[in-house]
Protein backbone atom coordinates (compact mmCIF):
# COMPACT_ATOMS: atom_id res chain seq x y z
CA UNK A 1 0.00 0.00 0.00
CA UNK A 2 3.05 2.43 0.90
CA UNK A 3 4.75 1.62 -2.40
CA UNK A 4 1.23 2.39 -4.44
CA UNK A 5 0.78 5.92 -2.18
CA UNK A 6 4.70 6.91 -2.82
CA UNK A 7 4.14 5.44 -6.50
CA UNK A 8 0.94 8.06 -7.00
CA UNK A 9 2.69 10.95 -5.07
CA UNK A 10 5.57 10.53 -7.63
CA UNK A 11 3.16 10.77 -10.32
CA UNK A 12 1.29 13.69 -9.11
CA UNK A 13 4.57 15.59 -7.91
CA UNK A 14 5.59 15.44 -11.87
CA UNK A 15 2.33 16.26 -13.12
CA UNK A 16 2.31 19.38 -10.95
CA UNK A 17 5.67 20.26 -12.29
CA UNK A 18 4.76 20.10 -15.89
CA UNK A 19 1.44 22.13 -15.00
CA UNK A 20 3.49 24.70 -13.27
CA UNK A 21 6.48 25.08 -16.13
CA UNK A 22 6.82 27.89 -18.02
CA UNK A 23 6.42 28.74 -22.13
CA UNK A 24 8.23 30.83 -22.75
CA UNK A 25 6.68 31.73 -25.78
CA UNK A 26 3.67 32.32 -23.98
CA UNK A 27 2.69 35.43 -22.62
CA UNK A 28 0.16 38.39 -22.14
CA UNK A 29 -0.53 41.63 -24.29
CA UNK A 30 0.32 44.67 -21.56
CA UNK A 31 0.24 47.61 -23.51
CA UNK A 32 -1.32 48.71 -26.98
CA UNK A 33 0.15 51.43 -29.08
CA UNK A 34 -0.39 53.63 -31.91
CA UNK A 35 2.73 55.63 -33.48
CA UNK A 36 2.90 57.99 -36.07
CA UNK A 37 6.10 56.89 -38.18
CA UNK A 38 7.81 59.84 -40.05
CA UNK A 39 8.25 59.67 -44.00
CA UNK A 40 11.68 60.45 -45.76
CA UNK A 41 12.54 61.94 -48.11
CA UNK A 42 13.86 61.08 -51.37
CA UNK A 43 14.99 64.36 -52.71
CA UNK A 44 12.11 64.48 -55.27
CA UNK A 45 10.21 67.06 -53.46
CA UNK A 46 13.12 69.24 -52.66
CA UNK A 47 14.17 69.55 -56.01
CA UNK A 48 10.13 70.47 -57.20
CA UNK A 49 9.89 72.88 -54.44
CA UNK A 50 13.77 74.52 -55.47
CA UNK A 51 12.56 74.61 -59.39
CA UNK A 52 9.01 76.08 -58.44
CA UNK A 53 10.27 78.22 -55.56
CA UNK A 54 13.22 79.94 -57.86
CA UNK A 55 10.49 80.35 -60.85
CA UNK A 56 8.08 82.74 -58.51
CA UNK A 57 10.91 84.16 -57.05
CA UNK A 58 12.21 85.25 -60.45
CA UNK A 59 9.37 87.02 -60.84
CA UNK A 60 9.77 88.76 -57.75
CA UNK A 61 11.69 92.20 -58.12
CA UNK A 62 14.29 93.51 -60.66
CA UNK A 63 18.53 93.49 -60.76
CA UNK A 64 20.12 92.15 -58.08
CA UNK A 65 17.02 91.85 -56.12
CA UNK A 66 15.59 89.60 -58.77
CA UNK A 67 18.80 87.72 -58.13
CA UNK A 68 18.27 87.45 -54.56
CA UNK A 69 14.70 86.72 -54.88
CA UNK A 70 15.22 83.69 -57.78
CA UNK A 71 17.81 82.02 -54.78
CA UNK A 72 15.39 82.66 -51.96
CA UNK A 73 12.76 81.31 -53.67
CA UNK A 74 14.63 78.01 -54.42
CA UNK A 75 15.66 77.43 -51.43
CA UNK A 76 12.40 77.94 -49.57
CA UNK A 77 11.02 75.90 -52.10
CA UNK A 78 13.47 73.17 -51.67
CA UNK A 79 12.71 72.92 -47.82
CA UNK A 80 8.88 73.19 -48.34
CA UNK A 81 8.82 70.72 -50.77
CA UNK A 82 11.05 68.35 -48.77
CA UNK A 83 8.81 68.62 -46.12
CA UNK A 84 5.84 68.08 -47.97
CA UNK A 85 7.43 65.08 -49.17
CA UNK A 86 8.08 63.68 -45.46
CA UNK A 87 4.61 64.80 -44.47
CA UNK A 88 3.30 62.72 -47.53
CA UNK A 89 5.19 59.47 -46.84
CA UNK A 90 4.57 59.26 -43.33
CA UNK A 91 2.99 56.13 -41.79
CA UNK A 92 0.91 55.22 -38.85
CA UNK A 93 1.79 51.92 -36.92
CA UNK A 94 0.34 49.47 -34.18
CA UNK A 95 2.31 47.99 -31.68
CA UNK A 96 1.31 45.20 -29.19
CA UNK A 97 3.74 45.26 -26.61
CA UNK A 98 3.42 41.70 -24.70
CA UNK A 99 5.24 40.36 -21.09
CA UNK A 100 6.21 36.64 -21.74
CA UNK A 101 6.32 34.26 -19.00
CA UNK A 102 9.69 34.36 -19.08
CA UNK A 103 10.03 37.94 -17.99
CA UNK A 104 11.25 39.49 -21.28
CA UNK A 105 8.78 41.92 -23.45
CA UNK A 106 8.39 41.57 -26.85
CA UNK A 107 6.94 44.98 -29.51
CA UNK A 108 5.04 43.41 -32.80
CA UNK A 109 4.44 46.13 -34.98
CA UNK A 110 1.89 45.88 -37.63
CA UNK A 111 0.94 48.27 -40.42
CA UNK A 112 -2.90 47.92 -39.78
CA UNK A 113 -5.03 47.96 -36.20
CA UNK A 114 -5.01 44.43 -34.44
CA UNK A 115 -7.81 42.25 -32.82
CA UNK A 116 -5.55 42.38 -29.78
CA UNK A 117 -6.59 43.78 -26.64
CA UNK A 118 -4.68 44.50 -22.82
CA UNK A 119 -5.03 41.11 -21.16
CA UNK A 120 -5.13 38.64 -23.85
CA UNK A 121 -2.98 35.55 -23.22
CA UNK A 122 -0.79 35.02 -26.46
CA UNK A 123 1.61 32.81 -27.91
CA UNK A 124 4.52 33.82 -30.03
CA UNK A 125 4.80 31.05 -33.10
CA UNK A 126 7.07 32.15 -35.93
CA UNK A 127 7.70 35.15 -34.74
CA UNK A 128 3.93 36.02 -34.87
CA UNK A 129 1.26 36.59 -32.20
CA UNK A 130 -1.44 33.56 -31.83
CA UNK A 131 -3.99 34.22 -28.96
CA UNK A 132 -4.88 31.10 -26.77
Amino acid sequence: MRKIAAILAAGLLAAAGQASAACDNCGTVTEMKTVEVKGEGSGVGAVAGGVIGGVLGHQVGGGRGKDVATVAGAVGGAYAGHQIEKNAKKKTQHQVIVKLENGTTRTFTYNAATAFKVGDKIKVENNKLVRL
